[in-house]
């Protein structure tokens, strides 16, 4: 029996990466990019992630190896939120019982600036000191950063076992918050708004079969890669002076890819970026860059006829919107929402003001293009409390669907290091060829959530709600969810019920709070409004910081990826 969906239609090939350096894509026959029959998913939040997490790491055993990267690290995070669960004993222990444990770090620019170099630097000294191999690393272009997070697990001798950890979830304070949206308690510092926990909306999924070999090929190039970890000389003399680990070890050899989940019909390809690092620096697997997440979006946008739907940290960038503006302009009936942060996770005057200056430019744009097809919203749990929205996760027509590292801005296409999966499920419903059974079960799952429908919670308990994020056979029956969200399974009647929760929400607010509370948890969002001067200071701070270009020259003067 074919397919219900052809996955090249809407995936890039080999030739569309644009990467002849990389050896990613070896494994696969012809142009393919990407793998066949795996069983790919999603884990809606932290607490579900690090839970998955946990008992799979503490299955290994002697020969197996687990690998990791991370952009912020907190070796005191408790993952299960118990006594003994944080992130270096449970890692630390994995290695002491024999588990080969390796990681990535991103070495982090300085904590003044709101980010973690004494977290990260903190986590690889005690990862190390605990018989765990965890290098920073640095190799990134200025102002850059890794922002990847996976994490492999290959058991010996055990390939169906065999997992791999991709999204945007790192190994941190704020991540383990639910679908209640009561925050993390080991919280981060953020904007005052967001109060003294802040509440966190975040995505991984989990890989099972071939496309795990694909996750664990990313960390080997950026592993064997024989760049020094740092160009900084101040670096390299810290780190010699505190003996520090700057010569990766030798990994074993790579085991061939686990074989195809029986039944399982996911199609998966990873998108990455790598930006162009310049001054006669390369990535040997990368040279010049890769931008294939930039360009799987492209190639999706121009197929999508009927939704996108994302849900984003960050939406914007005047690159980035035109390949959606492009998409509205030539498809009449597409609709396009996000669910986005309220406002900035930071509140400095030099962060909050160009990131707010992004946000309206580019929703001013995609409003121009798509008028009443476009729709933007935020979260609040049922406190009244705004909810930061960290997931990546983007659903189109619902056949293509990724869930990955890398935000809709120019930074993440072009010029910080990122990972993403994209998932075609060749199965879908028997009376609607031409749909992916994973997209909708995702986009609806979300949709869920957002609208305060309560769907699996008897079926599953302990589920928070949530179908994907448990271990139920891929083929399992969707009743539960469909009989609540059955007015939803058109893309543009979800467009809809977005708009009308939103708007009894918004008019409860305007009208004083009286009476119940309605259901739902979407306000609708409006652009910040800034000055003349403001935007004249905050333009320029926002295209050199905030949002710069990683491509060569040749890319950036002909607009493309």
């Amino acid at each position: 029996m074919p397919p219900d969906v052809d996955p090249a239609e809407w995936l890039i090939g080999k030739e569309e990466r644009a990467n002849p350096r990389t050896v990613l894509d070896d494994q696969h026959p012809g142009d393919e990019a990407w793998s066949h029959g795996n069983v790919v998913r999603p884990l809606i939040h932290g607490s579900a992630y690090f839970a998955h997490l946990v008992e799979r790491v503490e299955a290994a055993r002697p020969g197996d190896l687990v690998l990791f990267t991370d952009w912020r690290g907190d070796g005191d995070e408790q993952l299960l939120g118990t006594e003994g669960s944080d992130v270096l004993r449970v890692l630390g222990e994995a290695d002491r019982r024999g588990v080969d444990v390796r990681g990535l770090i991103w070495r982090s620019h300085l904590d003044a600036l709101s980010f973690s170099a004494h977290e990260n630097r903190t986590l690889g000294i005690r990862l190390q000191e605990q018989g765990a191999e965890a290098l920073l690393d640095m190799r990134v272009r200025t102002g850059g950063s890794h922002h990847q997070k996976l994490v492999v697990i290959r058991y010996q001798g055990r390939p169906a076992d065999d997992v791999a950890y991709v999204g945007g979830i790192d190994l941190s304070h704020s991540r383990r918050d639910d679908a209640r949206h009561e925050g993390d308690p080991q919280p981060q510092p953020m904007a005052p708004a967001y109060g003294p926990t802040p509440a966190w909306h975040d995505v991984q999924v989990v890989i099972s079969g071939p496309a795990v070999h694909d996750v664990e090929t990313v960390f080997r190039e950026r592993w064997t890669d024989p760049t020094p970890l740092s160009q900084n000389p101040l670096f390299w003399l810290h780190d010699k002076l505190t003996r520090a680990d700057l010569s990766p070890d030798p990994l074993p050899a790579q085991a061939p890819p686990p074989a195809p989940v029986e039944g399982g019909t996911h199609t998966v390809q990873l998108l990455r970026t790598y930006p162009n690092l310049r001054h006669g620096r390369d990535y040997p697997f990368a040279r010049g860059g890769e931008r294939s997440v930039a360009r799987g979006y492209g190639k999706a946008l121009r197929r999508a006829r009927r939704l996108v739907s994302i849900e984003d940290q960050y939406l914007w960038s005047p690159d980035v919107a035109r390949a959606i503006d492009e998409a509205l302009r030539s498809s009449p009936d597409l609709r396009v929402l996000a669910v986005l942060p309220p406002v900035p996770d930071q509140a400095s005057t030099l962060s909050r003001v160009p990131q707010d200056f992004a946000r309206q430019e580019t929703l001013e744009l995609l409003e121009g293009a798509g008028g009443d097809r476009v729709a933007f919203y935020s979260l609040e749990n049922h406190a009244g409390r705004p909810v930061y929205v960290h997931a990546k996760v983007c659903v189109m027509d619902d056949v293509w669907a990724t869930v990955g590292s890398d935000n809709f801005n120019r930074r993440s296409w072009t010029h910080d290091s990122e990972l993403s999966a994209v998932v075609v499920d060749e199965a879908g419903p028997e009376d609607e060829p031409g749909v992916s059974a994973y997209a909708r079960r995702l986009r609806l799952t979300l949709a869920a959530e957002h609208l305060d429908r309560e769907v699996g919670a008897a079926r599953f308990p302990g589920d928070t709600g949530h179908l994907l994020a448990t271990n139920r056979p891929v083929d399992a029956d969707d009743a539960d969810l469909l009989s609540t969200m059955g007015d939803c399974v058109d893309p543009h009647a979800m467009f809809d019920a977005y708009a009308a929760s939103a708007a009894r929400l918004d008019a409860w607010y305007d009208g004083g709070q009286v009476g119940p509370r309605p259901a739902g948890r979407l306000r609708r969002l409006r652009s910040p409004q800034l000055g003349r001067f403001t935007r004249l200071w905050a333009k320029p701070m926002t295209r050199l910081v905030h949002d710069p270009d990683g491509r060569p020259a040749r890319l950036r003067r002909a607009r493309k990826f």
